[in-house]
């Protein structure tokens, strides 16, 4: 190990297997952080670790559930044990369950607030230790446009508004000992996600992006590029005195 990786910083990165979280974990890497791959897959997590490894990061993949504490405390201790201890958290992890209310089971429901907004709150609860006790932390909650109200997700519409009021009151309670949390609210953004979405309508995937892109100021749907780059700025040293933000990041006017 070279001797000036005890000086780096270490940052966890939730879902990061593929999509917006495979491509926060490299920004987040280039930007010079050591980068704990959580997913709940541990193999897929390790394709993340490879990219970040052959440019020369260092990286850990961690099978994790989010939702589940006892999972949590674990993926923490072992980040903290082979990287270092975090003080950068990116909570990305998510998942869709869609339906209209009148077909939504309560399972279907509780799955998506249990891993979107109580695995926020258990990643940020286990990670707030390490980063009070450094004087400095970064927490970034993936929310999104769907926050604002979205047919046929009201489990994952009520996750993300509630992912926004969550980054707020951490802002208000661990601000006193230098750590800042702000939210990222992506609009349409391309990824395995949306394409499953795009599957289930019946429509293939670029008939899919192109009706979005038409509504979109920019005239473009997002890539996951985009995201991590908003991400990388919350992150960041100078970054230190933003903190209770939401940032759509939508190619147009949100919120």
């Amino acid at each position: 190990m070279p001797e000036n990786t005890t000086l780096q910083r270490v940052a966890i990165v939730t879902g990061a297997a593929r999509g917006i979280g495979a491509a926060t974990a490299v920004r987040l890497a280039r930007d010079g952080f050591a980068v704990a791959v959580f997913d709940l897959d541990e193999a897929a997590g390790a394709r993340t670790v490879e990219t970040i490894e052959k440019e020369g990061g260092r990286a850990l993949a961690v099978g994790c559930d989010v939702s589940d504490a006892d999972q949590v405390e674990a993926g923490v201790a072992r980040a903290a044990a082979e990287l270092g201890a975090p003080a950068a958290l990116v909570n990305n992890a998510g998942i869709l369950r869609d339906n209209l209310i009148f077909k939504m089971t309560p399972q279907e429901f509780d799955a998506v607030i249990g891993v979107h907004l109580r695995g926020a709150f258990l990643m940020a609860k286990a990670c707030q230790t390490y980063m009070v006790d450094a004087r400095w932390g970064r927490i970034v909650n993936m929310s999104s446009a769907a926050a604002l109200g979205n047919r046929g997700q009201s489990n994952y519409s009520s996750a993300k508004a509630g992912l926004q009021a969550l980054t707020k009151t951490l802002a208000i309670e661990l601000g006193p000992f230098g750590v800042t949390s702000n939210c990222v609210a992506p609009g349409f953004i391309a990824t395995e996600m949306t394409e499953a979405t795009a599957e289930r309508m019946g429509i293939t995937f670029e008939e899919f992006t192109d009706r979005y892109a038409r509504s979109i100021p920019v005239r473009r749907g997002g890539r996951p590029e985009d995201i991590a780059q908003a991400v990388s700025f919350f992150a960041r040293e100078e970054a230190g005195f933003v903190s209770g933000q939401v940032l759509y990041v939508a190619g147009g006017p949100k919120g």
